[in-house]
């Protein structure tokens, strides 16, 4: 499931991805087995960094649910590392995605900072975030949403975000929302958080996700597209790095 839309980055062959706290590799994992950019993807160097070693190894292990696509020849490449000190030189990528990161971290500027270090001038980066709107509904329903450890540490409003992204150097390209029918599951899972993921209406609703994820009927699909300009659970930002 990707929150980012790969077409929107301008990538071409030969150019390095580094998806910046990747987690367990869906973002990675999707640009490389499942061809949202058909042959393109196999000419990608693509870097997954994240500082959690067991979110990286469940990635690295995950390769293994793609079986029919062991013959890829793409540069995939997981590493262990801290976005507040990216083990990169000046201007060594020409794309970064950062999704669903920046909530967690207190000194979100300097990763910022080092995106923009790390970055060709004209690359691109992708950033999501949660959107604010019903983030706040979940923090209301539930304290223990945000206390857990690893958990969200602030709520962003997404256009300043994107004003402090582009006093960086960046120049804003575009803005979409992402995963609305998600959010409802959200809600839910604070609601009766004490009960846990297994609740009936928790259960059920993430069984409908996973219909969904599977299924794709046209129905969700419309539905999901035609909320999530108001209430996409994440809002993804697109900027381009000033210069030549």
């Amino acid at each position: 499931m990707l929150t980012i839309e790969p077409e929107r980055l301008n990538l071409k062959p030969g150019d390095t991805l580094l998806d910046l706290g990747c987690g367990e590799g869906r973002h990675t994992l999707g640009l490389y087995f499942l061809s949202p950019l058909g042959n393109l993807s196999a000419q990608l160097n693509l870097i997954a960094l994240d500082i959690n070693y067991h979110d990286l190894n469940t990635a690295k292990n995950r390769q293994g649910d793609f079986p029919l696509a062991a013959d890829k020849t793409a540069s995939l490449c997981f590493m262990q590392g801290n976005g507040l000190r990216l083990p990169f030189a000046d201007s060594s990528c020409e794309h970064i995605i950062c999704s669903e990161v920046l909530e967690h971290i207190n000194d979100y500027p300097k990763i910022l900072k080092e995106i923009f270090r790390v970055i060709k001038p004209g690359g691109n980066l992708c950033v999501s975030v949660p959107r604010a709107w019903p983030e706040k509904i979940c923090w209301a329903l539930q304290k223990k949403y945000h206390q857990v450890e690893g958990g969200h540490v602030r709520i962003f409003k997404s256009r300043q975000l994107q004003r402090e992204i582009e006093q960086l150097g960046f120049k804003s390209v575009a803005q979409h929302g992402a995963h609305a029918i998600h959010v409802p599951y959200w809600w839910l899972r604070c609601l009766f958080w004490e009960h846990g993921e297994s609740f009936w209406p928790v259960r059920q609703y993430h069984k409908f996700l996973i219909w969904d994820l599977f299924k794709k009927p046209w129905l969700t699909r419309m539905l999901d597209r035609l909320l999530n300009p108001l209430m996409g659970k994440s809002v993804v930002l697109y900027f381009e790095k000033e210069g030549v």
